[in-house]
């Protein structure tokens, strides 16, 4: 496995990983993304972004924008290490990045304990 800086070519990767049931519910927004809404994304935060690559084909993505950690492993790949190798390669490179998961969504919260992050705040919401 290894992590490459993310390029156009991964581009629609990204989107339409992102967009997969499955995948799209552990984000906190869960709206499908558009061809257009996420080109414009990418040109502003692209650079943020990088790809997990297994035999030279990607297998998810990780990214931080702002600090906040993004991460989505395809479903068939999920629970190798995947998503562990790629938050402990990213904090490496941004080791001020942090998380914010979905209280439900109880495969992140336990992939970031896996990776160290500690509980530090909650935020409420009515």
């Amino acid at each position: 496995m290894k992590l490459v800086q993310n390029e156009r070519k991964y581009w629609e990767y990204i989107r339409v990983l992102r967009n997969e049931e499955g995948v799209k519910e552990g984000f906190v927004q869960q709206k499908y993304i558009s061809k257009f809404e996420h080109f414009k994304f990418m040109l502003k935060y692209g650079k943020f972004y990088y790809i997990c690559l297994e035999a030279n084909s990607p297998v998810g993505f990780v990214g931080q924008i702002k600090g906040d950690i993004r991460v989505a492993v395809e479903p068939g790949h999920q629970g190798k290490g995947i998503g562990k190798f790629m938050i402990n390669e990213l904090m490496t490179r941004h080791p001020d990045s942090y998380a914010k998961v979905k209280t439900t969504n109880h495969e992140s919260l336990g992939l970031f304990k896996k990776c160290g992050f500690k509980e530090k705040y909650y935020i409420l919401e009515k």
